[in-house]
């Protein structure tokens, strides 16, 4: 075996040791990907429990006001739907309409000083202020493991892995800005 030969098998091996090493990279990004949709998971779901309890406690101070949280309610049963077909774009939407209902439930409630006295209402004002919140930062970080994946999968030789091992770009998960304006608190009491 020369001297060529030699150099070629080097040449092979480290190429494959490249490869593979391309090959490891997305696999870690994908899994970063779904780990951080798991967290958002996790919160939504416990917010999807709490939402119940809040409109519970609402209704029996505010019952001249049932469209409030009928919007409330159906804008839930929207985001579970998106969350269990796993649809992003769908989902984002969903989320969007619920952040509003919940503002507008919010400051509906300021018009019921018994209610917001109520220290059942007000800990779960927290507790889903606080799930928002959570909520909001699992998103931007679910945002940039997506963003690192289909950057890494669209690059020069990482396309190449990508597209020949079926790695495929994932969703963001995005508000509409009219879903994240915030809530005109006068034309709710006009």
């Amino acid at each position: 075996m020369g001297v060529g030969s030699f150099i070629t098998l080097g040449l092979i091996v480290v190429l494959v040791i490249y490869l593979i090493s391309i090959y490891n990279n997305l696999v870690a990004l994908k899994h970063n990907v779904s780990k951080a949709w798991s967290n958002i998971d996790v919160l939504l779901k416990q917010r999807h429990d709490e939402l119940p309890k809040l409109v519970e406690v609402c209704k029996q101070y505010m019952g001249y006001e049932q469209e409030t949280l009928e919007k409330v309610m159906q804008a839930r049963s929207q985001v579970q739907s998106a969350q269990e077909s796993g649809d992003m774009k769908a989902l984002g939407a969903a989320e969007g309409q619920l952040r509003l209902g919940l503002g507008n439930l919010f400051a509906v409630a300021e018009a019921y000083p018994d209610l917001k006295a109520n220290s059942n209402f007000q800990h779960l004002q927290e507790r889903i202020s606080g799930l928002e919140n959570a909520i909001a930062d699992r998103r931007e970080f679910y945002n940039e493991s997506v963003n690192r994946l289909n950057i890494r999968i669209e690059q020069f030789p990482d396309i190449l892995v990508a597209r020949n091992l079926g790695f495929k770009a994932a969703d963001l998960l995005e508000f509409e800005e009219e879903e994240k304006a915030d809530v005109n608190i006068k034309a709710l009491f006009e």
